[in-house]
């Protein structure tokens, strides 16, 4: 792996629900094969209720679940520190306790002065981890990495771009650049929705790429049956037994997702595999 990786960041939210971490890991393990320092938040959930729209009761209730969620965020970064320890990774932990608008922009500051991020999947799109990833992938101007359950470990060696010529998914290849060298590279064009003409092939930009180290082919499927390019992808990633998904993110309004769907957030509800994503 190339030295450029000098500094990852990963995030983690307690709400108290009990859920499962798989992006430490894999921050842990990449952070681990680049020398890179990891930064880690460990954040807790505040919730913030007035009094007078709950009465001293729940003004009470609200305040031991504050505490209780807060003191589960301090036990997984005592958890996340000996990780790291134990791994041999330099690492900084925060544990901050802010309510969900102040979560967002912190994590995205943080993310703007770190090379990457890594970020746990989130399948709803209406649950507010869905609005951190959303947060970092938009606001942040650096590269994220979505894990998904089971993926503890960082691997680059099959790498599968999903290219479209667009300035974003131009901006995606430019981040995974330290991950080239001696990885098998197969890019990956959908046709069948969108008019591709205009735009760069696949075949100009495998050049660049082998010229950064990577042994590569170019691929070009079309759309067919139910597959919609999302679909496609993440068939083609299986086919081509990849660690690693690359890909633009792009953004469109609630109201066109929500009756066209859109690449992008169908890869955020279901990954198979680590992705990473830019804008």
């Amino acid at each position: 792996m190339a030295p450029s990786i000098k500094s990852v960041f990963t995030a983690y939210t307690e709400e108290g629900l009990g859920e499962h971490d798989t992006a430490l890991g894999y921050a842990l393990s990449l952070a681990e094969q680049a020398g890179a320092h990891l930064s880690i938040q460990a954040a807790a959930m505040r919730y913030a209720v007035p009094a007078s729209f709950v009465g001293d009761f729940g003004a009470s209730f609200v305040n031991v679940e504050n505490r209780r969620i807060s003191a589960l965020a301090e036990r997984f970064a005592e958890h996340a520190k000996t990780s790291a320890g134990l791994a041999g990774v330099t690492s900084t932990i925060e544990t901050p306790q802010l309510v969900y608008a102040e979560l967002a922009d912190r994590l995205v500051s943080e993310a703007r002065v770190h090379d990457l991020t890594v970020l746990d999947v989130e399948k709803d799109a209406a649950e507010r981890d869905r609005g951190l990833i959303e947060a970092a992938l938009f606001d942040s101007g650096r590269p994220v990495i979505i894990v998904p359950p089971g993926a503890e470990a960082f691997a680059a060696k099959r790498i599968l771009i999903a290219w479209d010529g667009s300035a974003g998914a131009a901006r995606a290849v430019a981040e995974v650049r330290p991950f080239l060298k001696g990885a098998e590279v197969e890019i990956l064009s959908v046709t069948g929705e969108k008019d591709l003409s205009r735009f760069v092939a696949g075949t100009e930009l495998a050049p660049h790429l082998a010229r950064h180290g990577a042994s590569v082919t170019v691929r070009n499927v079309a759309v067919s049956g139910k597959n919609d390019v999302a679909e496609t992808i993440r068939q083609a990633a299986a086919d081509f037994r990849a660690d690693l998904i690359v890909c633009g993110a792009y953004k469109h309004s609630r109201l066109r997702e929500w009756l066209l769907g859109g690449v992008t957030q169908s890869l955020l509800k279901s990954t198979p595999l680590p992705l990473l994503m830019s804008r």
